[in-house]
């Protein structure tokens, strides 16, 4: 989790965000100034979670801008791009102290670094998958995690049948051997797509060696120290989610045909 920070033990003082992207927040700048961070105004501690999520959404984006040879970008191009409206990315990029300027925006090169500096992407993080079924098959020959910085390094499973055996280039190891290949490798991210009933164990394992990041797609609740950072993926509650979208809209639809005048048709 991402915790709201405090600077000298106290709350700091509430900032407006920049109305326009010209607009420097007098504050912010007198924290890069200070931290020589050149554009990391906030301690990534101070900033919510949710607008974690969103600025990595805005490196996504950017960084295929870039890839398609965009050097600027406007607030409101990029939170149309972002789905946000563009007083909520103002807001998110002030967190890293970064404004654009008024009638040319914000440079994409400068941006793109600043985000991969607040998110922790200036080096590269090793990855282990445990579980080499379907899923875990799909992540380990997944080709966008290393160019990303996710290189993933370690591949585990019970079966004797894939002990050995190569999965994207890395052999597959024993569960047993979590602790000490996930130590030897240097391994700082674990990703569980095993059944449920393994994914504690596995989990314990890996945090026994040294892994301090769980991206989980078993549907259980984990129990970590208090320093392990768990992120869980339930694709079910995700469709489930969808499902209600889904009710909810033809439910909307119903309700303004009814004021529309229209009547129900009984069928006996």
């Amino acid at each position: 989790m991402v915790a709201q920070g405090r600077r000298n033990g106290s709350a700091p003082a509430p900032r407006r965000a920049p109305e326009a992207e010209n607009e420097v927040d007098e504050g912010a700048a007198a924290d890069v100034a200070a931290t020589g961070s050149g554009g990391s105004a906030h301690s990534a501690r101070a900033i919510p979670e949710a607008a974690v999520a969103r600025l990595a959404v805005y490196l996504r984006v950017l960084s295929a801008m870039a890839e398609q040879g965009a050097t600027t970008v406007s607030s409101e191009e990029l939170s149309a791009a972002a789905g946000v409206n563009s007083a909520k990315l103002r807001k998110d990029l002030s967190y890293i102290g970064s404004y654009g300027t008024r009638g040319v925006g914000y440079e994409v090169q400068v941006l793109v670094g600043q985000l991969e500096r607040i998110l922790g992407l200036t080096r590269q993080h090793k990855v282990a998958v445990v579980g080499i079924g379907n899923l875990g098959h799909a992540l380990a020959n997944y080709g966008g995690f290393p160019g990303r910085g996710f290189p993933v390094e370690a591949l585990f499973d019970i079966d004797p049948d894939l002990i050995g055996v190569p999965v994207g280039g890395v052999p597959v190891s024993h569960l047993d051997d979590i602790p000490t290949v996930c130590a030897e490798r240097g391994i700082s991210i674990g990703v569980i797509a095993t059944p449920p009933t393994a994914a504690q164990s596995v989990c314990d394992r890996l945090v026994a060696g040294g892994v301090q990041c769980i991206l989980n797609f078993a549907p259980v609740v984990l129990q970590v120290p208090e320093h392990v950072e768990v992120r869980k993926v339930d694709l079910a509650v995700e469709l489930q989610i969808l499902s209600f979208h889904v009710a909810r809209r033809a439910a909307d639809e119903a309700g303004a045909a009814g004021a529309d005048g229209t009547k129900d048709v009984v069928v006996s």
